[in-house]
């Protein structure tokens, strides 16, 4: 019988007596101390003849553990492990052609002459050995070379399901100029045009012919410790709305933004699509569609579907955190409710974007040398953003000494339909943000509702902020009339993309004679004025949301409450204020979205620790700057060795392991 070779050679590191207990119906007997390398080149024959090993913990002097008690690998394929002097080194299952084929494993041209020969790679590489540094600058080229966004979007995105690692090297040294193109606003583009770019699988989809098979399901990802998930059903996607299977590009993105902007090990990250269906037709007849080919699934019907989902991530991986994403504005507070106690949660469109406005608000005051509560805000949009926005602000406001209902008087929404005032017939989650009638007394109006310049005339409003995916909402009268209210009226274009964006910054400046603070959801250029250099503030929720995932997933918290989620507000405009006001920037730039994201995760730790939330309690008191710092994961090739291959048959997905455990 021939033996696959990767089975006769085992790294030194591992080379330890261990003992193996043999079960079968047939008894071997009673057991045996072997060689992990002789019990690895004759399990092939002892498979075929029907004798099930079962393997213990590997140690070199302590005894036999429970199968309860063992430290799972990472992966079936590879684990990061520790030598005798503390130095990481990846030990994989895997072996030649399949070795280069592993995203995370695969070094290609940095694979060094012994890995090439122990690892079965000799032959298959170009003859020179590269230096990560070296092969950045090879696939940066590469980048510039491409003609356009969504090419530039499509070569990154290869890149990762070729070199994983490399594409974070390269994320790491060009993150300002790359982030626009792995995230919003090209993003959306490729998010438009998913299924006929499609190339590789990535994460996990469940979809109603698989969801009665979650628990199965959930078996088959590799990663054995899943700690940050974003799930997305693509109901409302940016300012482009219902894009089935497409959205799926939304939750890889963000992932990536979580690694290498918040530190969050990309070995214990999965993007989730929840393929509900959708209801735009040209998906559903274009021949290429590689989604779930019927009508989204609504009311009732989806909510159980939603609940068989959450019940198998919590099962398989109990310390998940879960990112709700692009949810329609329906369903996106019911279901950060209904499951925000069962499991870690929350919605970045409504908490993320709520927090990043919030922030903002805040250094655009005291660049005025005001507080937030000078400030009558206006906020023109009340899907999901809109009211996120508006419950971070009215939170704001009673912060600093107003009552509930004097925050609510300050703070203004309007839908497509006009103001949110009593009487209108709104959905449930609009009805807190309905001004009272009494407020329009005097008024002049020309119809029932006040529209958005009637609401800012008569309110004097000194902030406006856009969350309505309506492109030129804000027009020259618009901001004219906020110009008359304030000396620097604050206004915030925030929808996404670029093309759903409220006002162009240059414009806004030309409409207020340059005296207007102004910032917007995708990046702009900042805008140069009568020799006047005006920044324009990226309200990016990813100055938020990966700080925040990254917090609570290091405490390992039970629940995400809204004052976490409002501490990384404050840390955000706190480290704006000490680093950038005086140069007039009410955002960070994106390049140190790294140190924005350790800010905001040390302050949620905090709040989770003062809360009773955090499972890590013995973080109380710790230097938690230095804690996070020592935890960030960065890019970096590690030494890798030829591990013992048996450790894919403890992996839940492995087809034998239901087998073995009957023995």
């Amino acid at each position: 019988m021939a033996l696959n070779r990767s089975l006769l050679s085992q790294p030194n590191l591992d080379q330890r007596p261990i003992r193996w207990q043999f079960k079968s119906p047939q008894d071997a007997g009673s057991p045996s101390d072997l060689t992990l390398s002789c019990l690895n080149a004759i399990l092939p024959l002892l498979t075929t003849l029907g004798i099930a090993p079962v393997i213990p913990t590997l140690a070199s002097t302590a005894p036999t553990q429970s199968r309860t008690m063992k430290r799972e690998p990472i992966s079936p394929y590879f684990d990061i492990k520790k030598d005798a002097e503390g130095r990481e080194y990846m030990e994989v299952y895997l072996e030649g052609i399949a070795l280069l084929r592993l995203v995370l494993s695969n070094k290609g041209t940095a694979f060094t002459e012994d890995e090439r020969v122990a690892l079965g790679l000799d032959g298959l590489l170009p003859p020179q050995v590269n230096t990560l540094e070296q092969q950045v600058e090879r696939v940066y080229r590469g980048f510039l070379r491409e003609p356009d966004p969504i090419a530039k979007y499509q070569y990154l995105r290869a890149l990762q399901e070729r070199a994983e690692t490399l594409f974070y090297a390269l994320l790491e040294q060009h993150l300002e100029e790359m982030m626009p193109i792995i995230y919003t606003p090209t993003v959306g583009q490729a998010v438009q045009q998913f299924s006929h770019l499609y190339q590789n699988p990535r994460g996990l989809l469940f979809s109603p012919l698989n969801i009665d098979r979650a628990a199965r399901v959930v078996r088959n990802f590799p990663w054995n410790d899943v700690r940050m998930i974003v799930a997305t059903d693509s109901s409302a996607i940016l300012g482009i709305g219902d894009q089935g299977y497409g959205g799926l590009a939304i939750a890889i993105g963000k992932l990536a933004l979580y690694t290498i902007g918040g530190g969050v090990d990309p070995f214990h990250a999965m993007p989730v699509k929840l393929d509900v269906g959708t209801d735009r037709l040209e998906l559903l007849n274009d021949e290429f569609y590689l989604g779930v080919r019927q009508r989204r699934l609504r009311g009732e019907r989806y909510l159980a579907f939603l609940d068989k989902f959450v019940k198998a991530i919590h099962d398989r991986w109990p310390r998940a955190v879960i990112q709700w994403e692009d949810l329609a504005k329906d369903v996106a507070f019911t279901v950060l409710e209904r499951y925000r106690k069962q499991i870690p949660s929350f919605n970045d469109d409504i908490q993320g974007t709520g927090a990043v406005a919030l922030a903002g608000l805040i250094s655009a005051s005291r660049l005025k040398g005001e507080s937030l509560r000078d400030q009558r805000i206006v906020i023109y949009g009340a899907g999901a953003g809109g009211v996120g926005v508006a419950w971070a602000i009215t939170q704001g406001l009673m912060r600093e000494g107003l009552s509930r209902e004097e925050a609510r008087d300050r703070v203004c929404v309007l839908d497509s339909h006009g103001l949110l005032v009593e009487g209108r017939n709104v959905e449930a989650y609009k009805r807190d943000y309905l001004q009272p009638r009494e407020k329009m007394a005097g008024w002049q109006i020309s119809n029932d509702v006040p529209t958005l310049l009637e609401t800012i005339e008569h309110t004097k409003a000194t902030a406006l902020l856009g969350l309505s995916g309506q492109a030129g909402a804000f027009n020259h009268p618009v901001v004219q009339a906020m110009a008359r209210n304030a000396t620097r009226p604050i206004i915030f274009p925030l929808s996404n993309p670029t093309s759903a964006c409220e006002a162009l910054p240059e414009d806004i400046l030309d409409w207020s004679e340059g005296r207007a603070i102004v910032a917007t959801g995708s990046p702009f250029p900042d805008v140069v004025r009568d020799g006047q250099m005006h920044h324009i503030g990226q309200g990016n929720n990813a100055f938020i949301f990966p700080g925040l995932g990254f917090g609570v997933v290091l405490a390992e918290c039970r629940e995400i409450t809204d004052s976490m989620v409002l501490e990384a507000a404050y840390a955000l405009a706190e480290y704006t204020t000490v680093a950038h006001l005086q140069a007039g920037r009410i955002y960070p730039p994106v390049r140190e979205l790294r140190e924005v994201s350790i800010r905001v995760g040390a302050r949620v730790i905090e709040q989770a620790l003062r809360e009773g939330v955090a499972g890590k309690t013995d973080l109380a008191g710790r230097d938690l700057d230095t804690y996070l710092r020592t935890r960030f994961w960065k890019p970096r090739y590690l030494p890798i060795v030829r591990g013992d291959h048996t450790a894919m048959i403890d992996h839940p997905g492995y087809p034998k392991q239901e087998w073995v455990d009957r023995q």
